[in-house]
């Protein structure tokens, strides 16, 4: 892959002397670059497009001094600066982060080709080009299973170089961070967005100058230095995402989250309708609807939870007549993921909790966060 254009155009707009960069990939998985101008705000230095859960185009401007913050976090957590290996698509902040994080470091980061996507014998032949003692790479986690799958020794060798993966993109499986650790492999699970210039929360702790704080319904906000300007020529969307409260400046996610007493952030699922489960996004309302038509279900509530097989599965918390009240019925459930699978499909869930009731909030509403809660203990638990 050929990462000489794309280094040169971000070097200038980190350093103040070119306009903006949005990175894209080409048809042969070169990056190709486009320049931004007018941006309309002062150090804009990248532009990642992403979409919300309506599909709803956005492009995030990412600031000279956001990615400084980061890079430098960054390298504070990781205990260094090194040579990085670009193993993502350059469209995606994870991506870009490679390289703007070698150009804060002033190394070589090294790209795999990836004209015909990611393989293993691909990753592993690129990790054998790196040349520095200290090495970085950034996956995601449907890249860490193929390459576990069944690791040859040489590709067991090249992860054991790497003095750090991070691992994000999505929910990264208990197994599979077991199963890498085991390897002995050095992964670190990220969270974060492309608002956040990317992970900004690594292994469920902030980095140095990041926060991570809970709504009153347990949707989580970020903040902190890392955050990006706002969303390019789009005001009305900007002011949805980001608040600013006596000085520090938020954004608010669409997932659901946990703050233990350590402060250590488990992240429980989005907050929005979509579940994408195996690749397939799936509407938890639709899935809803369809559930409370079985005879039986007087109400049923819907979400994705972290599967290692699935990224995510879909699972329900059912009020069901006949059941006791707020107890899971494990044979119960069962048998009702069972039936309802032989007539929903994909659109069946996975796991099912049978209760007397929904779990409801004081004003009526339906207790999403602890619903969510339960159901993720459950599914993890099988």
């Amino acid at each position: 892959m050929n990462i000489e254009p794309a280094l040169k155009a971000l070097a200038a707009a980190l350093h103040g002397e070119g306009p903006a960069v949005e990175l894209s990939a080409g048809p042969d998985g070169d990056p190709v670059v486009s320049l931004v101008e007018n941006t309309g705000v002062e150090g804009a230095a990248v532009v990642v497009r992403t979409s919300g859960s309506t599909g709803t185009p956005k492009a995030t401007v990412l600031t000279v001094d956001a990615l400084a913050a980061s890079s430098m976090a960054t390298a504070f957590a990781l205990k260094g600066e090194g040579q990085w290996l670009l193993a993502l698509p350059v469209q995606y902040v994870a991506g870009v982060q490679v390289l703007v994080r070698s150009l804060f470091a002033g190394t070589r980061p090294w790209a795999m080709d990836l004209s015909n996507g990611f393989t293993v014998d691909g990753f592993t032949a690129a990790a054998q080009e790196l040349t520095d003692n200290i090495r970085f790479t950034s996956l995601v986690p449907t890249q860490l299973q193929r390459l576990l799958a069944n690791p040859t020794a040489a590709t067991l060798t090249v992860l054991r170089r790497f003095n750090g993966i991070l691992l994000g993109g999505g929910p990264a499986p208990a197994a599979l961070l077991d199963a890498a650790r085991d390897a002995g492999i050095r992964v670190i699970a990220t969270y974060g967005a492309a608002e956040t210039c990317g992970g900004c929360v690594y292994d469920g702790f902030p980095l140095e100058g990041a926060a991570v704080r809970l709504a009153e319904d347990g949707r989580i906000h970020l903040g902190g230095a890392t955050l990006a300007a706002g969303y390019l020529n789009a005001p009305g969307l900007t002011a949805e995402a980001f608040t600013d409260e006596e000085g520090v400046r938020w954004y608010r996610t669409n997932d659901l989250g946990t703050l233990d007493a350590d402060g250590r952030l488990t992240v429980l699922g989005r907050a929005d309708d979509v579940i994408i489960t195996g690749g397939i996004k799936v509407s938890a309302a639709h899935v809803q609807e369809e559930l409370e038509k079985f005879d039986g279900v007087k109400a049923a509530f819907v979400a994705g939870v972290q599967s290692a097989k699935w990224g995510q599965a879909v699972a329900a918390y059912v009020a069901v007549s006949g059941s006791s009240s707020g107890a899971a019925d494990g044979a119960h459930g069962a048998a009702l993921a069972e039936e309802w699978h032989r007539t929903l499909g994909l659109l069946a869930p996975k796991t099912v909790l049978p209760a007397s009731d929904l779990i409801m909030l004081p004003n009526g509403k339906p207790d999403r966060l602890a619903m969510i809660e339960r159901l993720h203990a459950l599914h993890q638990g099988k």
